[in-house]
């Protein structure tokens, strides 16, 4: 059983995010835990990943911002993506060296804790040929995009759960014109970012092979 840390700071722009993720990389490379999970809302932003992605930005630049939307390149694998409130975001900081290094399971196993959390309140999920991220029929209602260094993750997941999906008519979401976005909500479930986040937690826990350990000294919910 490996010793993870839970985090959950709540809203926390996209900056911000990429700070926290580096503190707990420097936690999880001084050995101090074998991986640690962030939890976390962004307001309203779009990230492109390594794969390319401003030629699917499908509103103008000028878009984006008259309505206070950031537009960031980040070093995560995958196409462009948006983040905004409602939206549960998952940061697995973790050493796969502990676990095992393989990525391609790393996020195979992402998938599986997420299509579990969407079983638990009545949802089939599944995946799709090609693509990463989970989904419900052909919409897509999480998206993973991960980078590794040294064998340890960063980045990771977004799952729609009662998020302005308008977000994604001003891009093409990973790059995929065929198929759609959906969310929780759309599906018909109603259930708090809060309570998701809870399940979602558990998943990843039983799916992984970890415990989740109280916070020490500096390191805060």
């Amino acid at each position: 059983m490996r010793r993870c840390l839970l985090l959950q700071p709540g809203l926390v722009n996209y900056d911000t995010g990429l700070v926290l993720q580096k503190e707990a990389r420097t936690l999880v490379e001084e050995g101090r835990y074998a991986g640690i999970l962030l939890l976390l809302e962004h307001p309203a932003v779009v990230t492109i990943g390594r794969g390319g992605g401003d030629e699917n930005l499908v509103a103008h630049p000028a878009w984006f911002q008259a309505r206070g939307i950031a537009v960031a390149h980040t070093d995560r694998g995958g196409n462009v993506t948006g983040h905004n409130p409602g939206q549960l975001v998952g940061y697995p900081i973790f050493d796969l060296a502990k676990w095992r290094q393989d990525v391609h399971w790393f996020v195979h196993t992402l998938e599986e804790a997420l299509i579990r959390t969407l079983a638990s309140y009545g949802l089939t999920a599944g995946r799709k040929a090609k693509y990463t991220g989970v989904w419900l029929a052909d919409d897509k209602i999480a998206a993973i995009g991960v980078s590794v260094r040294r064998w340890i993750t960063g980045h990771g997941f977004a799952l729609n759960v009662a998020n302005d999906l308008a977000l994604f008519d001003a891009i093409v979401p990973c790059g995929i014109r065929e198929f759609g976005v959906t969310s929780l909500q759309k599906a018909g479930v109603a259930a708090t970012l809060p309570e998701v986040a809870a399940v979602l937690a558990a998943e990843t826990a039983a799916v992984f092979d970890l415990e989740y350990s109280e916070p020490q000294g500096d390191e805060h919910q």
